[in-house]
């Protein structure tokens, strides 16, 4: 038996190696979003437990459902196997001999990102995440948008077909099931439909446009008037003449500033809603300052969802938008 198990060892290290002797990794698994925390039970139920899902678990602006930013769940330490470690997002947090806080790739599985922190006792622990929390969720969200990024490049759609996308000089990576439903050579609007569960009416939508650069520091302040317009133009409802898309006027979108494709970039998430009519759902909407071409370039994505939850939907809109690119 011995043997028998020796000769298992070796063939599970043979096939994990290639020509190069370079050690293969695992794919990781888990689902967007979701973080894997690694700590005792006793932390996980007491004051480090709570801060983290409070953390964690904030509510993501702009969508109609409460949801977190980000889903937790919780595995002790001498649970942690073989099996749990090719989860994709893991928090491991403890006491350790000193303070520390860092982020390794890559480690068990790929892609993956794990993140240590560790403190000398209850209240450094406490103290090491609480100064490092912000900087921990947006290495989860910027991991995961990568990894949704590389599935759409491996079925990627050719926006280069778009008259808007020449016009404008942008690319983007989209997925394929996404159709056109406008392309005037200002102006595109795509969509794809959505498949699966209850969700299966409804549909994710990207925006495409440009408008001039008039005055930089009002960009902000203009973002809402712009898209109204944009909507009363372009995205009518089931009445064109009573009816288009519209910002929720009983919503306030939040609007904070970011690089995108090394520019400066308005990000606004909030809601979208159509006039005299009863459609409605969240946006994200970036707004690019193009000085080079003084113009001011957005890329949008809305989401129809009706009945069900929508940060996955309008996160995969997130991960197209950031994978722009502008000549």
């Amino acid at each position: 038996m011995k043997k028998i198990f020796s000769i298992c060892i070796v063939a599970i290290l043979l096939t994990s190696c290639v020509g190069t002797d370079k050690f293969v990794l695992r794919n990781s698994l888990g689902k967007i979003n979701k973080v894997m925390v690694v700590t005792k039970v006793s932390d996980w139920n007491g004051d480090l437990g709570t801060s983290i899902r409070n953390s964690f678990g904030e509510i993501m602006v702009g969508l109609p459902q409460p949801e977190p930013i980000l889903s937790v769940s919780q595995i002790a330490p001498n649970a942690f196997g073989s099996m749990m470690k090719v989860s994709r997002n893991v928090l491991i947090i403890g006491e350790g001999k000193k303070e520390a806080f860092y982020i390794k790739k890559n480690v068990y599985a790929q892609p993956q990102t794990i993140i240590y922190v560790y403190g000398t006792d209850d209240a450094s622990v406490m103290k090491v995440f609480n100064k490092h929390k912000k900087e921990i969720i947006a290495a989860y969200i910027s991991s995961d948008v990568l990894m949704t990024q590389n599935i759409f490049k491996e079925n990627k759609l050719d926006e280069s077909q778009f008259k808007t996308t020449q016009n404008l000089g942008i690319s983007f990576t989209a997925p394929k099931n996404f159709k056109t439903v406008d392309d005037t050579g200002d102006f595109l609007w795509l969509r794809q439909h959505l498949t699966s569960g209850i969700a299966k009416t409804g549909s994710n939508n990207i925006l495409v446009y440009s408008v001039p650069l008039e005055d930089e520091a009002s960009v902000s302040e203009n973002i809402v008037a712009v898209r109204n317009s944009i909507g009363e133009k372009y995205i009518p409802g089931t009445d064109p003449e009573t009816m288009h898309m519209i910002t929720e006027e009983a919503y306030t979108p939040f609007t904070s500033e970011m690089t995108l494709d090394g520019k400066k970039t308005y990000e606004t998430r909030g809601k979208w809603e159509v006039k005299n009519d009863f459609m409605a759902g969240p946006f994200v909407n970036y707004s690019v300052v193009d000085k080079q071409h003084n113009r001011i370039v957005v890329f949008e994505g809305f989401t129809y969802a009706p009945s069900v939850n929508k940060r996955a939907f309008l996160f995969e809109l997130e991960a197209i938008a950031k994978s722009m690119k502008i000549k």
